[in-house]
């Protein structure tokens, strides 16, 4: 097992490259830089445009040299633990990604336990309980899940939450804890915010995990192997969490892997409508501007999330499945 781990972090540091590579090229590649956007900007508001400022500043960040120079410039500096300055924001990219990126990360992980904690024992009983008003009653949620767009939910959600309360359910923190040190009772007022974005995000994923994990559980049920261990009277609760339910699980933990950078980029229309300061705005900002290192770094650091994803949904998977074991 652990020659086994050992191969395939080794197996991600070439794929990570590869990505960053071809991510960072297709940044680069609608016409113009980030200083063009700049000047555009400068023009539609009236504003002077001083040409010796342009060109000092395409100097400084080697905005005239090809795209690849600039990307291994740019992965010269990581190595170095330098991820480039944001043009748009002229920060260090490390300050604006540290600011932003723990709050990511909480409402993904938010969201990841709120899916699998509610998608597993729904999906187990809707093919435990096959053509029951219950299953036809989970079926229906999660088609709904399925096709209510995030910002829709986002704001529905809002508006039941300002009818019940009487109050605007925006940000992670109250007006009181927005600027306060941390401490216990922050914590627990975080705890009262982060549960609406953390449903939101989720709720897509929720809905196609409780179909994948139900179709796959009744496949199993059909199979030989059950009906004789029934016949030999072993208990249903018993053979049900022995066997079936453990092999039905390989194609959810096998989406791990997608789902961990799926999350984040899930939050950008819930964070647009819940005022979230989370890392998927600043992501389309750098974007649509062409901050070519913002935009190179975020897409690094999704880049990594999804092969720790995958990595982990290996493990997982060996652990699981002996069969699994038995092959690598």
């Amino acid at each position: 097992m652990w020659l086994y781990l050992i191969r395939r972090i080794l197996l991600m540091i070439p794929t990570l490259f590869a990505v960053t590579l071809i991510s960072f090229a297709i940044i680069e590649a609608p016409p113009g830089d980030y200083l063009d956007s700049y000047v555009n900007n400068l023009i539609s508001q009236q504003q002077a445009v001083d040409p010796a400022e342009i060109e000092a500043l395409r100097a400084r960040y080697g905005l005239g040299q090809p795209w690849y120079v600039r990307y291994f410039r740019w992965m010269n500096g990581i190595l170095h633990g330098d991820l480039g300055r944001s043009l748009e924001w002229n920060q260090p990219v490390s300050k604006l990604i540290l600011e932003r990126l723990p709050w990511s990360l909480t409402i993904s992980l938010a969201s990841f336990a709120f899916s699998y904690l509610l998608a597993l024992p729904i999906g187990l009983y809707s093919a435990t309980h096959q053509y029951s008003p219950g299953d036809y009653a989970v079926t229906l949620i999660g088609f709904l899940g399925l096709a209510i767009p995030n910002f829709l939910l986002a704001l529905i959600i809002l508006w039941i939450y300002f009818k019940m309360t009487g109050k605007v359910a925006v940000g992670l923190f109250s007006d009181q804890y927005q600027m306060a040190p941390w401490s216990f009772a922050k914590f627990v007022d975080l705890l009262k915010h982060v549960w609406l974005p953390a449903v939101i995000v989720g709720t897509a994923g929720t809905a196609g995990l409780i179909r994948v994990m139900r179709a796959n559980l009744l496949d199993e049920l059909e199979k030989p192997y059950v009906m004789v261990a029934r016949s030999k009277g072993l208990r249903e609760g018993w053979l049900l969490f022995k066997y079936p339910f453990r092999i039905a699980l390989n194609p959810v933990v096998s989406t791990i892997g997608w789902t961990l950078p799926a999350l984040v980029n899930g939050e950008l229309l819930a964070s647009l409508v819940l005022g979230l300061p989370t890392i998927a705005p600043l992501f389309v900002g750098a974007l649509m501007s062409q901050d070519m290192f913002l935009a190179g770094s975020i897409v690094l650091i999704l880049s990594t999330l999804t092969l720790v994803g995958t990595l982990i949904s290996d493990v997982l998977l060996a652990w699981l499945d002996p069969r699994i074991r038995e092959a690598i």
